[in-house]
């Protein structure tokens, strides 16, 4: 039941949305949309030091890294799974002379340390409030794909243990090239042994994009009349921890939108925060993809992101083992 349940949930809420228009405060919805593109360009602009670091002694533009993190934040808010990281390691590894896969790669993984140490403090402070569901509560909740595996949890553990032993085969397999593999892993984070490099050009900068990011949450929130407060920013910014866990759906939209409406539930109209969990999400991905896709036909001199998915899985096929 639980299928139906949210496919007619998230009906309603696109309705409650377009009943609401009349009422958007559109200042505010602009303000969002700018501050958020900021935040990413940040969190681009630390992604580029770490590939500096990785890459020393090759020529490459911020605005090509720029473009390749614009358009695969676009396509995550169009298709599941975070298919837009395959095309942005693509895109990427073709704008560094000598570029490769391995390290571009392993460079994201330098981002996630910082979204980590947030996220615990974020999920920490949104539990503490009372009104953000408890992890045994999500099996409770109309999102297909969070309640699945929340009621699911052997098969959740079965996943899981097979993604680890299909990882150990695939080493075994692999084990004659493993140590060159390891070795192009190790250069994307090599920015990690110079820890006061690490602070100052990407944890540093990230911050002050979770700041941007932080104002543009707050600003939803009034551009949709639920009202910014620093409580009700912290508890979208939960929702969105929670979201990127379960990447089934894009960006964890439906799981987004769940949690919204049980977050604030009490504190505004049930038609207000449906409109809400639909707006925000429409604001967000409409901004990325329409920016990510600028970015694609001016940057790359590409004209669509299937074009760009099909070079990256072309790029790869050909690339040595």
């Amino acid at each position: 039941m639980l299928v139906p349940a949210s496919i007619e949930g998230f009906f309603d809420a696109v309705g409650s949305f377009f009943a609401n228009l009349a009422g958007l405060q559109l200042g505010p919805l602009v303000l969002g949309a700018v501050l958020f593109v900021g935040y990413l360009t940040l969190r681009a602009r630390a992604y580029f030091h770490v590939l500096r670091a990785a890459y020393p002694g090759e020529q490459f533009q911020f605005r090509h890294i720029w473009g390749a993190y614009m358009s695969a934040y676009g396509i995550n808010n169009l298709l599941p799974a975070r298919a837009g990281d395959v095309m942005k390691v693509y895109l990427v590894k073709t704008s560094i002379p000598n570029g490769h896969y391995p390290a571009v790669g392993s460079a994201m993984f330098v981002e996630a340390i910082f979204d980590a140490v947030m996220a615990v403090f974020i999920l920490t402070f949104a539990f503490s409030q009372g009104v953000f569901p408890k992890p045994p509560d999500f099996a409770d909740l109309d999102a297909f794909d969070l309640s699945f595996l929340a009621q699911n949890p052997r098969l959740a553990l079965f996943i899981l243990t097979a993604i680890a032993v299909g990882a150990l085969v695939l080493f075994a397999v692999l084990s004659a090239r493993v140590k060159a593999f390891w070795a192009r892993m190790r250069q994307g984070v090599v920015i990690l042994q110079d820890r006061r490099r690490y602070l100052r050009e990407v944890f540093a900068v990230q911050c002050a994009g979770w700041l941007l990011r932080f104002a543009a949450m707050w600003a939803f929130l009034e551009a949709f009349n639920i009202g910014g407060s620093l409580q009700n920013t912290l508890l979208v910014l939960g929702t969105y921890a929670v979201a990127a866990v379960v990447p089934i759906t894009p960006s964890g939209a439906g799981v987004q939108q769940v949690l919204i409406l049980q977050v604030f539930a009490g504190t505004a109209a049930t038609a207000t925060v449906a409109a809400y969990s639909v707006g925000l999400a429409i604001a967000v991905g409409g901004t990325t993809l329409v920016v990510g896709f600028l970015a694609l036909v001016f940057i790359f001199d590409i004209r669509s992101f299937g074009e760009a998915v099909r070079r990256g899985k072309a790029d790869r096929e050909a690339a040595p083992a």
